[in-house]
């Protein structure tokens, strides 16, 4: 008899909670994806990475709460979601001191074995907190109703408490983990190793992003802890039969390089590419108007926006957080010899948030912001990151290291022109739309660069323009969703027995 059911699939949402691009963008596509699929039924895990959040519904039923009991508890979530905004001391005292005892109490469930329950969220009278809280800023607004009608589960312990419990207790040999009560779903899917362990009959499905804080962890913030939570919650999740949904080729064969085992579980399955992004004819007059209203608060300063008459503005774009990953330093050096070598009309545009260890960045930065050269831009919608991809003389992604680069990508599909480092996952992932350069020479990116900057690379240029858009239709929604099904009904079947699987979901390692 054939099996009619549904696959249930329950999504970590936390990253959707936080930043624009990147893995919350990513999550906000994957959830409206996974609606979309026939014969499969998404819910979003709602969990804060630092609060404790309030206790959600029941799971089956309103129990004994009576209506305005419901509304009052699911208020109460509404606010401990809550990350930004202006917070009383008393407030602040209760979420810290709810904070510190969390990885206790994770740790009590685990040596009692009580699971963690997951509550029940219902979104009807709180949809425009669900749309502005966690997809407002990917997803466009004819996608309202269909994500803010979906369910919703709550998991109360932070998930950096969960991390904290199991790197106290592998001092003591062994890094315990909480399970989670995941009865009512087949799969869930975790955007980065979790740190909880599912019920017996719950396929766990990590979206592996990249191994960055194991292979790279020099570059990280707060390195000795995030090195830590990664490996040992990655390590358990291997060891308990997890799936692995890897960003890009490269991304698997690091996992599989650390470990093996992995390797029959392990697919590359890209990310989705928001809408936002594609070529369009608007003019570069809105330019100006951007660098002066997107300034970062940060550069305060800074120079004026210089404009010669109507000429558009040549400018090289980067879009990425400030973080030494990323390569910043390299790329300004790179700029500065293009401006001593006849291209001293040349700006440089950097978009994104302040990430960790980014002070020398800007120390180096400061003086070309002062004089108007060099722009640091934040908070920018997805509408005016497109126009700068679609006027950027080059749109240069210069990281030493990335799992995907959703960067490259965007301006492929909005018309621009790419160089990038010659890394595998960038040669991977753009394939032949990008020139390529030596992330650790300021020269070779410079002469990279302009190569595509002098006259006589027209004919390249539209090249790289027309290669780039076959590119970027890789990564739409409906090229990947046909891989996401297959993949599931895979996970599905293999936990059901209908296929092979480990048998160590249960073990007590």
């Amino acid at each position: 008899m054939v099996d009619t059911k549904p696959v249930r699939v329950l999504l970590e949402l936390r990253p959707a909670l936080d930043g624009h691009a990147g893995i919350p963008q990513e999550t906000r596509l994957l959830f409206r994806a996974l609606g979309q699929l026939e014969g499969v039924r998404a819910e979003g895990m709602l969990q804060a990475s630092g609060r404790v959040l309030a206790k959600g519904l029941p799971a089956h039923g309103p129990g004994a709460l009576s209506r305005d009991e419901q509304i009052n508890r699911l208020s109460r979530v509404v606010i401990s979601l809550q990350t930004r905004g202006d917070f009383t001391r008393f407030e602040r005292v209760v979420a810290a001191f709810g904070l510190m005892l969390a990885p206790a109490r994770a740790l009590v469930r685990v040596l009692l074995g009580l699971r963690l329950p997951l509550t029940r969220f219902e979104p009807q009278a709180f949809r425009d907190f669900v749309w502005r809280a966690l997809f407002e800023r990917t997803l466009p607004p004819s996608d309202f109703d269909a994500v803010t009608t979906a369910g919703f589960r709550v998991v109360r312990l932070p998930w950096t408490a969960l991390h904290a419990a199991a790197l106290v207790t592998r001092k003591f040999g062994v890094a315990l983990y909480p399970r989670l009560d995941t009865r009512d779903f087949d799969i869930v899917i975790a955007e980065t190793p979790y740190p909880g362990r599912m019920r017996r009959g719950t396929q766990l499905v990590v979206r592996y992003h990249d191994a960055i804080p194991l292979l790279m962890p020099h570059t990280i913030s707060d390195k000795s802890y995030h090195q830590a939570s990664h490996y040992h919650a990655l390590r358990r999740n291997v060891k308990d039969g997890a799936w692995f949904a890897c960003v890009s080729e490269a991304t698997r064969q690091d996992l599989i390089a650390i470990f093996p085992e992995a390797a029959p579980r392990a697919v590359t399955i890209p990310n989705m590419v928001s809408r936002h992004y594609f070529s369009e004819s608007t003019g570069p007059q809105r330019i100006p108007e951007i660098l002066r209203v997107r300034r970062h608060a940060g550069a305060e300063g800074a120079g004026a926006v210089v404009q010669r008459g109507a000429e558009p503005i040549p400018y090289l774009l980067m879009v990425s957080t400030i973080e030494p990953r990323k390569n910043h330093l390299t790329l300004l050096a790179a700029w500065e010899q293009l401006r001593a070598s006849g291209h001293g009309e040349l700006q440089l545009v950097l978009v994104g948030s302040l990430g960790w260890d980014h002070k020398a960045i800007l120390k180096r930065l400061r003086p070309w912001v002062a004089r108007g050269g060099v722009h640091l831009l934040e908070d920018v919608p997805s509408d005016d990151i497109r126009l700068l991809y679609r006027h950027a003389r080059v749109v240069v992604c210069p990281s030493f290291g990335e799992g995907f680069d959703y960067s490259g990508v965007e301006a492929m599909c909005s018309g621009g022109v790419v160089a990038a480092s010659d890394i595998p996952v960038h040669r991977e992932v753009f394939s032949d739309a990008a020139q390529y350069f030596n992330a650790y020479s300021p020269a070779d990116m410079a002469q990279a660069i302009s190569s595509l900057l002098v006259p006589e690379a027209a004919q390249r240029r539209q090249e790289l323009m027309r290669k780039g858009q076959s590119v970027g239709e890789r990564y739409a929604p409906e090229r990947l969703l046909p891989a996401w099904k297959a993949f599931l009904d895979r996970v599905h079947a293999a936990g059901h027995g209908t296929s092979a699987h480990p048998a160590a979901a249960e073990s007590t390692e």
